[in-house]
Parts: structure tokens; sequence; C-alpha cells
């Protein structure tokens, strides 16, 4: 799962990177919670372990893309973690 988070939105990917295809993603653009707070980045990360267990994904390996793991990048990890994806 990778993560990119801007000024504005944050975004995640489940990537296959064997095949080199996306499998699930989601942003804050599609939730109910837009923007870039901590409440929208939770949205995402529970839309994106929803999406990832439709896709038949359980497991992935979390690429924090080079941000700290803090702020809007935990709070997507946490909301992915309750949602029932493992990493």
């Amino acid at each position: 799962m990778s993560v990119f988070r801007s000024s504005k939105n944050i975004y995640a990917q489940i990537i296959d990177d064997v095949a080199g295809v996306t499998l699930a993603s989601a942003s804050s653009l599609e939730s109910k919670d837009k923007g870039s707070d901590v409440n929208a980045a939770a949205a995402v990360g529970k839309l994106i372990a929803e999406r990832a267990q439709k896709a038949k994904v359980e497991d992935v390996v979390f690429d924090r893309g080079g941000y700290l793991f803090h702020g809007r990048v935990k709070a997507l990890a946490d909301a992915a973690r309750e949602a029932g994806l493992k990493f």
C-alpha cells in the first residue's frame, strides 16, 4: 500500500509490484471528509481497507512514501488496520 499526501489531499493505492497493477485506490477527493486533515486521512484508510477486501487482499506492505509516520499518515494506517487490513 502506497501513500501520497499533498497539502490539500491524501491518496492511497494497493499495488501488485510483480504484475505492475493497481488493485485498489482511494483518496480524500472521493470520501465524505474532504480535505487534508486527520479525519479525512482516517476516512481514506477505512475506504482503502474496504476496497482491498473486495479485491481479496488481506496483507500488504505499508509504503509511507518517505513521509514521517505521524499525523495524517498515521491516521490513515490506523484506520486501515482497524478496518481489517494487515501490515
